[in-house]
């Protein structure tokens, strides 16, 4: 009895070792371990994440006589639980069946709380479904574990639907169910409120749980405002908001780049007892990013050591890309390199980001540069790599280094995409090299890649800068074989080349065409058109279309009525061109 109530007080304290010391010694002392001592040794190593011992322990179970029950079984599913090993839970519960010993809802929680935590939501559910047939019913245990399942593989329509069949199934859904079925919700924050507001009614108190998984979704969907409005809320209802519900609304903050704000609340966190971590300077650092405070962002990532918490990865990408957006290239290369002196792993999205500083600095030998010295600092490129480093190459004029990277791309095993085709194009626009420009987009139709309207923008823009009109009207007609929307730049491109040959009938029906694929004009097209009837001599028409753009959202500007008044000067209506002048005066144009 006394070695019984010494093992059971081990599993209880979690002494694993000392219980397995004290069942291995019974032997030696003429006792003979009975199930209970088995259990519990098997529960405290199991409690441990022993999984193999405690799984060991139930096989050498018939070695003392003794036939495992019901209780050592469940201890090694609940072992299983605690380290994700999801088959073997499931093996052990059919090996239940075949020995004669019947699962209890007990066995059925635990194996469908490992399918949970090894992000098997199918067998979860699938377990929950079965649990009637062998007489079982299930518990707000069995709905709550299958719910998390659900809410962790993003199945939020399921998550749903189990928590309202739950009264159905005479089983009341608790404060734990509400919270993962909100979780499951992501950015869904109307859904995640609507369940946050009807807990009162079913005489559930929401905790902090609760509202975290609510103020996450505010801030996944970025409704900040009710972020913060909530955490007033648990406030009132004196409940700690944690570390979960701080990070969530620094997150809605950071989305919405308010980075004051996020600041603000990232340096009150220890008064409200929650110690800020990396994810919360993280996201405050983020914030700072996506608002181009690139001092303040990294005046953050050095204090991060003076808050006792280690920068990762994360906090120095966002730092880069927060240096990139300042447009402080060398600041951007300086972290990069700094990485590996603090024992960090740079990544693709790292580089990235540095290519992109040097994009922005017109430093396109140094993006240049990065991009080849990725592979030994055991970063593999992708497209984004690539394609950053082209528009490098194109802002620059560097229209050869451009083309010739989008051509090493199937060399890494990478396929050029629209973007990659887009920016060779404008490379090739920029050098004066139209034929070349068409080149590429014919090498772009013959290929896998999936076309789109910024590549045929492109291209029929390097034709019209050339005069080349028909070419620039043949690529506008191609682009509905290649299922590509033209947009208004598209058709602004195309009205341009006309302008140079004076085709103002075509540029007037291609403004007609525009409004039937509802591609809406802008100032850009109004005064490409009004260009080609001033050089047609055509003053009726080009007044016309000057008196359409308040009628079409848009404002008349200097280009607009310089084009119109060029049009009267060239056919000798001087009355009209006053007209004109007294206009812009009146509209401060």
């Amino acid at each position: 009895i006394s070695y019984s109530a010494a093992i059971s007080a081990c599993e209880k304290a979690g002494e694993w070792e000392l219980s397995l010391d004290l069942l291995s010694r019974m032997p030696d002392m003429a006792l003979i371990p009975d199930a209970i001592c088995h259990s519990a040794v098997i529960s405290a190593c199991g409690k441990s994440g022993n999984w193999q011992l405690a799984l060991n322990l139930l096989a050498g179970m018939p070695s003392f006589r003794l036939s495992p029950d019901l209780v050592c079984y469940n201890a090694v599913i609940s072992a299983f639980e605690k380290s994700r090993e999801w088959q073997l839970a499931l093996h052990l519960l059919r090996e239940m069946l075949d020995v004669a010993v019947t699962p209890s809802g007990v066995s059925y929680n635990a194996a469908m709380s490992a399918c949970e935590k090894g992000g098997q939501w199918q067998l979860s559910l699938s377990l929950l479904s079965s649990m009637p047939a062998v007489k079982l019913s299930p518990s707000e245990i069995s709905f709550n574990a299958v719910i998390s399942a659900c809410e962790k593989a993003q199945e939020w329509e399921l998550a749903l639907d189990l928590l309202r069949v739950m009264p159905s199934c005479r089983v009341v859904p608790d404060v734990v169910s509400c919270s993962a079925a909100m979780s499951a919700c992501g950015e869904r924050w109307e859904l995640a409120l609507s369940l946050l507001g009807s807990m009162p009614e079913v005489h559930i108190s929401p905790n902090e749980v609760s509202y975290g998984a609510a103020i996450s979704a505010c801030g996944r969907g970025g409704q900040w405002m009710l972020a913060l409005s909530l955490m007033q809320t648990m406030a009132e209802d004196k409940l700690p908001p944690g570390i979960v519900s701080c990070n969530a609304v620094i997150s809605a903050l950071e989305k919405g780049h308010l980075w004051q704000l996020a600041l603000s609340l990232l340096e009150q966190m220890p008064r409200m007892d929650a110690r800020p971590n990396a994810v919360s300077v993280n996201s405050a650092i983020s914030a700072c990013e996506k608002s181009g405070e690139w001092e303040v962002a990294l005046c953050l990532l050095g204090d991060m050591p003076k808050r006792q918490i280690l920068p990762d990865a994360i906090a120095y990408n966002a730092a880069i890309s927060a240096c990139e957006k300042g447009y402080r290239w060398e600041l951007s290369l300086a972290l990069l390199r700094m990485m590996p002196e603090v024992a960090l792993q740079a990544d693709v999205i790292s580089c990235n980001a540095a290519i992109s500083a040097c994009e922005k600095g017109q430093q396109w030998q140094t993006a240049l540069d990065l991009l080849a010295a990725m592979p030994d600092m055991k970063v593999i490129p992708n497209e984004i790599s690539y394609n950053t480093a082209m528009s490098a190459c194109e802002s620059n004029n560097r229209w050869e280094f451009a083309l010739g990277l989008m051509t090493k791309m199937p060399q890494v095993n990478l396929l050029p995409n629209a973007i990659s085709c887009s920016v060779a194009i404008a490379a090739c626009e920029r050098g004066g090299k139209w034929q070349l420009a068409l080149t590429v987009l014919e090498s772009l139709l013959r290929s896998k890649v999936n076309q789109d309207t910024i590549c045929y923008n492109a291209a029929i823009s390097s034709c019209a800068t050339v005069g080349q009109w028909q070419l620039s009207l043949d690529l506008l007609r191609s682009m509905a074989e290649a299922l590509c929307s033209p947009n208004e730049v598209t058709y602004s491109a195309c009205i341009s080349a006309l302008e140079k040959v004076g085709q103002w009938k075509l540029a007037l029906s291609l403004l007609h065409e525009m409004l039937e694929v509802e591609a809406m004009p802008n100032e850009i097209t109004y005064s490409a058109a009004i260009s080609v009837c001033s050089k047609a001599s055509q003053w009726l028409a080009a007044l016309g279309l000057l008196e359409r753009l308040p009628d079409m959202a848009a404002s008349p500007n200097d280009i607009t009525y310089n084009a119109a008044l060029s049009a009267c000067e060239s056919t000798g209506q001087w009355k009209v061109a006053s007209s004109l002048l007294a206009q812009m005066t009146e509209t401060s144009v």
